[in-house]
């Protein structure tokens, strides 16, 4: 009986490691559409973009680590940005089918731009640490990194919002576009700093999955799901319901995997996504 619950233990402990990550993807994406009300579907292969990046910076052309990955965040920030004025931009006035459409063809695009830039095979950045271990749990140090490094990510972008003047004006043209324009605000620019922004968070979160995981050209397929169901739980353009969500949703996959099988995990977490849009569907913090 100890060691069951030792193991289940170690169970909740990287639930919250994992819950730390996913608050960190759907943030970027939750921002985004809080602000510019366009929703990237795209979004998890800007991770994938920023993972090779990492890759090839570190591998291929010798930088160091710590050298390649602020390179690869702001990698992904500008592509953010290009995505921004080059593909959302023009469909802004359009409908919101049409737009889910553009981000989709992206998402794609990039697939097909990565396929043929580095083929199909499975990349690893080949960085090995030993696991940290408490008493007789043993915890992986590139989770309680990747949860250190989100945390710090998630509260860097709190004090952006809350302490600065372009956060200031991102909290408001969320809330009221219409009217900042007569505050002087210029919504257009205030749109291209969010994608950026988003960018950024996604450039992070490929900073820190590239640790843990293979890099190939269908890696957002594992993320993007998980992470747009994420948002929508805790509430579409809601920040805090997303990291709220981003924890339930962890311990939903690690407990219940722990209990039956890592499927199953991700099969009850998806049972009670299903079960929360039946009884509040604006998500658990979401407005009506």
């Amino acid at each position: 009986m100890e060691i069951f619950d030792i193991f289940l233990l170690e169970a909740v402990v990287n639930g919250i490691l994992l819950g730390g990550l996913l608050a960190l993807l759907s943030l970027g994406l939750n921002l985004i559409f809080g602000v510019i009300d366009v929703v990237w579907i795209c979004y998890a292969e800007l991770i994938m973009i920023g993972m090779y990046a990492v890759f090839m910076l570190h591998t291929q052309q010798g930088w160091p680590l710590l050298a390649a990955m602020p390179a690869g965040i702001a990698i992904v920030a500008a592509l953010g940005a290009a995505l921004h004025q080059f593909v959302i931009r023009p469909v802004l006035a359009a409908e919101p089918i049409n737009q889910l459409l553009v981000t989709g063809g992206m998402l794609f695009l990039l697939q097909a731009a990565a396929t043929l830039a580095f083929g199909i095979d499975f990349r690893n950045l080949g960085v090995r640490m030993q696991p940290i271990l408490v008493g007789e749990m043993s915890i992986s140090a590139p989770r309680v990194i990747a949860f250190v490094a989100a945390l710090a990510g998630v509260g860097a972008t709190w004090l952006l919002l809350s302490r600065t003047f372009i956060g200031t004006a991102i909290r408001a043209i969320s809330q009221d576009r219409a009217i900042m324009p007569l505050m002087g605000v210029n919504p257009d620019r205030v749109f291209v700093i969010t994608s950026a922004l988003g960018g950024a968070l996604a450039g992070l979160g490929a900073c820190l999955l590239v640790l843990q995981y293979d890099i190939h050209p269908a890696i957002g397929l594992s993320f993007g799901p998980i992470t747009f169901l994420i948002c929508v739980l805790g509430g579409l353009g809601n920040l805090l319901g997303g990291l709220v969500a981003a924890f339930i949703f962890a311990q939903f996959i690690s407990v219940g995997g722990f209990f039956f099988h890592l499927e199953w995990g991700y099969v009850i977490a998806f049972a009670f996504f299903i079960a929360v849009m039946f009884w509040r569907p604006q998500g658990i913090l979401g407005g009506k």
